[in-house]
């Protein structure tokens, strides 16, 4: 009898996952951040065919006579920096920078808090104990501060730019995950499975996390709007990705000292943030309409 309605859950459950695609698909705005988000992966995928220079070599000619950056030109087609850089070309490959550090990043801190709110869900007691107290802990750090210590300790780079950022984003995912498995430990398909002799370890990773799907990718999506808009402050603050990698928090860092000027230098890279983090939190959004929608 258990093990019919533990098949039954896991029915229902494929059967509403799919309605959540279905609703998701109805939705515009999240649609339109699909394909947004698919050019600007597109565009850092294909920067070496696309981009026009090299993104890191300042060329002698792209400065006046003065030391000025350059306007739009036929050569440089949406200008230079500050040191003769070719804009477009870096701002092709300040996505690959932003695109990867936010992906990974997001992986790193989806995979822990998924664990340790998992673990903590599940077993209790001082397992529980102390994975609760580490994310009341870690919440108190900011992710700004902590990459300034980071950055003073060791040089940048862009792996300790994503683990800064994991270290400090992944226990908001932990506590998402720990409210959903010490609901789901008491549902009766858990029962089953423990009645049939199953471990803990493969009720949590073969019954419990699979219910955690669409959740996860929810958060997610949201996450790595934030992470890239965290490797974007880290940069512009010297903290992140190292000089000359293109990036574009260093891009708008580094066109403060003409944006009166030439104000292009700051708006190109800030607004290719903005619509990639917006396409990111607005897709989220669709996405946990569409589940809330689901149940």
């Amino acid at each position: 009898m258990l093990l019919a309605e533990a098949r039954d859950v896991q029915s229902i459950t494929a059967v509403k996952r799919h309605g959540t695609w279905a609703r998701l698909r109805r939705q515009r705005v999240a649609m339109a951040c699909v394909v947004i988000i698919v050019l600007f992966v597109l565009a850092a995928i294909l920067a070496p065919l696309f981009a026009p220079h090299d993104a890191n070599f300042g060329y002698t000619d792209g400065l006046t006579m003065d030391g000025r950056p350059l306007g739009s030109s036929a050569k440089f087609l949406l200008g230079t920096d500050t040191t003769g850089r070719d804009v477009l070309s870096r701002l092709l490959f300040g996505a690959r920078i932003s695109l990867t550090v936010g992906v990974l990043a997001t992986l790193l801190q989806i995979s822990l808090g998924v664990v340790l709110g998992a673990v903590s869900g599940y077993y209790g007691g001082w397992l529980e104990a102390i994975i609760t107290r580490a994310v009341d802990i870690m919440l108190a750090f900011p992710v700004v501060l902590l990459g300034l210590t980071a950055a003073s300790v060791f040089s940048p780079s862009v792996p300790s730019t994503i683990l800064v950022i994991a270290a400090t984003q992944w226990m908001y995912m932990a506590r998402v995950v720990y409210s959903i498995v010490l609901s789901l430990k008491e549902w009766q398909f858990v029962e089953a499975a423990r009645a049939v002799g199953s471990s803990d370890r493969r009720i949590v990773w073969r019954h419990i996390l699979p219910h955690l799907g669409p959740v996860v990718i929810a958060y997610s999506t949201l996450g790595i709007g934030v992470s890239i808009l965290l490797e974007a402050t880290l940069s512009y603050l010297n903290a992140g990705v190292p000089t000359p990698t293109a990036s574009w928090g260093a891009m708008i860092n580094g066109g403060l000292t003409y944006y009166r000027q030439d104000p292009a230098l700051v708006l190109y890279p800030g607004l290719c943030l903005t619509v990639v983090v917006l396409s990111f939190t607005l897709l989220g959004d669709g996405l946990t309409k569409a589940l809330q929608a689901r149940s």
